[in-house]
């Protein structure tokens, strides 16, 4: 058996990534979205939310390079004055995974988010991280021990496999092979939790680009097994987009969820 998802990351972000959300959702194949629940757009993403019942939203955990939701006096090791997390990966894996005084405050921050989305009322359909980093063993326990109170049901595991990318004409690298490696820890902390995953992931090496050749490429290759395929939709560029991901095609990835062409029978969209 071979199902699908296709996903939203970013809900929140903008009003442009919201209205690109809301109608790959409604006249496309999106089925899922994921929240920032700090994010300037949040109060608009909510709204729309709750006017597409059959979208499911879940978290996706800021803990980098974006706003969160305890002000600075409450998490100063972990935010600038301005409430916003540094963008240094290295950096912050580290702090995260040998400073308890960091460990502590990033905790409640995540407790906070969890609860923020609890506040919206929407129901919670899964959680992920911005830049995977739930990837940080540290976050990943941190994450599946917050979303317990809430009942959280499933994550994403990042594993996008090196031979069907293969077979979709790109080569992994060695980082990207040491990576799908390393997401088995992560699995394994979600088994342990009693918290359902995703066999794949798609959308990594194409991470901004997937375009509806990609996905027609993609989708014949698909292995058995539940798939997610997630993207960064958006309806037109704006200031926010054009500051964090300047090479990012949101707009074509929303042409790609509105593409017309049918999902092959052999696969079952979920």
């Amino acid at each position: 058996m071979k199902t699908v998802t296709f996903s939203a990351d970013d809900f929140g972000l903008t009003e442009s990534v919201n209205e690109g959300i809301e109608k790959a959702h409604r006249d496309g194949v999106l089925q899922v979205a994921s929240l920032m629940v700090a994010a300037p757009a949040a109060a608009d993403a909510v709204r729309r939310a709750r006017a597409n019942p059959t979208l499911r939203v879940g978290l996706h955990l800021v803990v980098i390079e974006g706003p969160a939701a305890l002000p600075h006096a409450a998490i100063p090791d972990l935010v600038d004055d301005a409430g916003q997390f540094p963008s240094n990966q290295l950096r912050l894996g580290l702090n995260y995974f040998f400073r308890p005084r960091v460990r502590r405050q990033l905790l409640a921050e995540i407790q906070a988010q969890f609860a923020a989305f609890a506040a919206t009322g929407l129901t919670l359909d899964h959680a992920n991280a911005h830049k995977h980093m739930h990837l940080h063993p540290t976050v990943g326990a941190m994450m599946l021990r917050a979303g317990a109170a809430h009942g959280l049901p499933r994550i994403r595991v990042p594993a996008e496999p090196p031979r069907v990318m293969a077979r979709c004409g790109t080569q992994a690298t060695p980082g990207d092979k040491l990576l799908y490696h390393w997401t088995r820890l992560l699995r394994r902390q979600a088994r342990l939790a009693g918290v359902a995953t995703n066999d794949h992931c798609f959308g990594l090496a194409w991470s901004g680009h997937m375009t509806a050749e990609r996905i027609h490429r993609l989708l014949p290759n698909l292995p058995d097994g539940d798939s997610e395929i997630y993207f960064h939709p958006a309806t037109h560029r704006d200031a926010v987009l054009d500051r964090l991901m300047p090479g990012y095609e949101h707009e074509a990835e929303l042409a790609a969820l509105l593409d017309p062409s049918p999902i092959p029978a052999s696969i079952r969209s979920t």
